[in-house]
């Protein structure tokens, strides 16, 4: 095994930890919106401008290299683009979904939670979004070092934030 594929390997191992004890990270908790989830999800953003999109950017010159000139499949020219935006689209209908369960289970049942069903949707598609994101660590387009380093770095804040979220709304 390669030394990058050690590390990432023990990367995923510790974005898994960070899942497991951001629940104790109690100085998040403040109201309004603690400073420091603002800090995180401000670099997990940056993180997205500065890193995410270049690779994306990367990856659509070789998908539309592999297509050529085909007719019938210019809407694919953007294909990458599309995809990401698909995702961010589903995971806010997601945190709409989780908001207006909550809200809804709060009027019918005085829970402050969502329903049963919100819950385990929610879940699961956090569940396959940190699969990608493990399958990331190991098939990045940008590799090395320091690429490792600030994808943990990133990808830790990013889901100390998720994980905030979760816990608020279920």
């Amino acid at each position: 095994m390669s030394v990058v594929t050690v590390l990432s390997l023990l990367a995923v191992v510790a974005l898994s930890i960070v899942h497991l004890f951001s629940n104790r990270l109690r100085f998040l908790d403040g109201s309004p919106r603690s400073i420091w989830l603002s800090i995180a999800g401000g670099i997990s953003v940056a993180y997205v401008f500065v890193h995410l999109l270049p690779e994306l950017a990367e990856g659509q010159e070789t998908l539309a290299q592999a297509l050529g000139e085909r007719e019938g499949l210019a809407f694919l020219e953007s294909h990458i683009y599309l995809v990401a935006l698909l995702g961010l689209a589903v995971f806010y209908g997601l945190e709409r979904l989780a908001t207006s369960s909550r809200r809804r289970e709060r009027q019918v049942s005085k829970k402050d939670s969502t329903s049963e069903g919100v819950f385990w949707l929610h879940i699961s598609s956090f569940a396959v979004y940190n699969a990608l994101i493990g399958y990331l660590f190991f098939h990045r387009l940008a590799t090395g070092l320091e690429n490792l380093l600030l994808f943990f770095v990133a990808m830790a804040l990013h889901f100390v934030v998720n994980d905030h979220g979760l816990r608020e709304h279920h």
